[in-house]
């Protein structure tokens, strides 16, 4: 490299080093005021999810798991009774557990406990109390979770999130106005977790579940029973939450 263009390179380097604190005072953070929104829409459920489990023991393992599948075929053929297709019921765990008592002298053995789980996923809620007490009459003894849902959760969960952007600039717009401002266009938009609660219960390999608070409620349906049912479906709460960045006029 010769001397001129040296030269005319460490002139450059000059240029753009002196010309850095210029520009940087030259750049103005935008002022901002950043806010949360949260809605909830509250659902009538139009399906359910019924997860029973059949437990036996004996000190034999042959017959603790026999006496095990002669109970959960019986429970699994309620699916026909009830018109539940077959892709709507699962075997979802199974399990064997040889069981010891411990005491001072010596370890005894109580015998093989044997456990299945089976989910029913019931289209028809109407039959939910009905399908219930069919399982426990067949032979299911333990009921790990009544789970009622929606086939529409898309659907609500965009209405959620349209009515937490709304109440994110509500919001904006009130403070800003506490504090003599106007609210511009938004500089940024992050969604945060949420989604549809239930409080999932535990079972054998259990799940569980979460909620969050809102500031938006919609409700969609109010039936909340089965005529001359015992049962109390309620409504399903489905969650959106943002937070938004606005620039300030």
């Amino acid at each position: 490299m010769n001397r001129s263009v040296s030269r005319s390179v460490l002139a450059f380097l000059l240029v753009v080093v002196f010309a850095l604190p210029a520009w940087a005072e030259d750049r103005h953070e935008p002022r901002l005021i950043t806010v949360t929104g949260d809605a909830e829409v509250k659902v009538a459920p139009d399906e359910v999810i019924l997860t029973v489990g059949v437990e036996t023991w004996n000190k034999d393992l042959g017959v603790a798991k026999a006496q095990n599948d002669e109970r959960v075929r019986t429970v699994l053929a309620l699916a026909k009774e009830f018109r539940i297709e077959q892709k709507h019921v699962q075997t979802d765990h199974i399990s064997i557990e040889p069981r010891y008592r411990d005491n001072y002298e010596r370890r005894k053995f109580i015998g093989y406990f044997v456990r299945k789980t089976i989910v029913f996923t019931l289209k028809d809620i109407s039959k939910f109390e009905a399908l219930l007490s069919r399982t426990l009459e067949a032979g299911a003894n333990y009921v790990h979770g009544i789970q009622f849902r929606t086939t529409e959760l898309r659907k609500h969960r965009d209405e959620a999130r349209a009515l937490a952007i709304r109440a994110a600039r509500e919001k904006a717009n009130d403070l800003a106005k506490e504090l003599g401002q106007k609210v511009g266009k938004p500089y940024s938009v992050r969604e945060d977790r949420a989604g549809w609660w239930y409080p999932y219960n535990t079972w054998w390999g259990g799940r569980s579940g979460g909620w969050m608070a809102q500031n938006v409620v919609q409700d969609y349906g109010l039936t909340s029973s089965v005529v001359g049912s015992s049962i109390a479906l309620g409504q399903i709460n489905v969650n959106a939450k943002v937070t938004v960045s606005f620039e300030l006029k």
